[in-house]
């Protein structure tokens, strides 16, 4: 009785020693495959750092199909179509820092008398159109001299009313949201002019639409989308919208993120992917 005893004994210290050598086990494993897993998206976040890093002032270049002036000012580098008095393309780097700040907005509009076939504030008196910020002055709350800035007549555009406080506000809104989410962004806006376009005071084109490109160059994968809206009412969500950055230069004739390695450039500029912007 007592040989039986012990032997029981025995037998369930056995199997609680191998329970316990079996979750060391597993929990061992789970460790490993963390370690692994970082090391890993570790290395891709780090790689597109470093890609990012490499071509962090020539992702703000864009090419454009006609010679203009390219100005830069303190937040943002505006490509100036003297002939539409429009910008053909504004581009600038938003942080997450940047998303903050406590200047308040300036509310003057002023013509940047040393840039020839700048618009005058009063050439869109009585068009039917507002002056469209194309670098929204709510991104520049984290400088006097920027939002100051960002109310050249060289960053504006005639714009809809109804776009301009509406779908496009909302627009602006979400990019800010990346940008902090995302840490950096590189953003690109501007119109999209049709042949035979009216014009407004003294000889500002009136755009059909508005086209807004952006990068996530430090995003794991890097990742870039577009956008298009008509010179209009834009209801309903920003799937209505989207585009690949490719559709965005076929429509525009610019070319975006032409320093980054063809293949990277190639992948990010032919996905369409909403769903990698809108997650958590």
């Amino acid at each position: 009785m007592a040989r039986r005893k012990g032997s029981t004994g025995h037998t369930l210290s056995s199997v609680w020693r191998i329970a316990v050598t079996a979750a060391w086990c597993i929990m061992a494993t789970a460790l490993l495959a963390l370690v692994v897993r970082y090391a890993v998206t570790g290395g891709i976040s780090r790689r597109n750092a470093a890609v990012a890093a490499a071509y962090r002032d020539s992702l703000e270049r864009v090419a454009v199909p006609a010679p203009s002036d390219r100005l830069e000012y303190c937040g943002f580098t505006v490509y100036f179509n003297r002939r539409w008095h429009l910008p053909w393309c504004v581009v600038y780097e938003l942080t997450r820092s940047e998303t903050e700040g406590g200047e308040q907005r300036y509310g003057s509009f002023e013509t940047d008398s040393a840039v020839a076939g700048c618009a005058r504030p009063w050439d869109y008196t009585g068009s039917g159109y507002q002056r469209g910020h194309m670098a929204p002055a709510a991104d520049f709350k984290w400088s006097a001299r920027a939002m100051r800035e960002s109310f050249k007549m060289t960053n504006v555009c005639p714009q809809a009313g109804l776009l301009n406080s509406g779908g496009w506000s909302r627009l602006e809104e979400k990019v800010r949201e990346w940008a902090r989410r995302d840490s950096a962004l590189i953003v690109a806006t501007g119109p999209i002019v049709a042949k035979g376009h009216r014009c407004i005071g003294g000889g500002v084109a009136v755009p059909k639409a508005f086209f807004k490109v952006v990068l996530a160059p430090y995003s794991t994968p890097m990742r870039a989308i577009g956008f298009i809206y008509p010179n209009a009412a834009a209801p309903g969500r920003l799937q209505c919208y989207a585009v690949s950055v490719d559709s965005v230069e076929r429509a525009t004739g610019l070319d975006f993120f032409g320093s980054l390695p063809p293949e990277v450039e190639s992948e990010v500029e032919s996905t369409c992917n909403l769903n990698q912007w809108l997650l958590p």
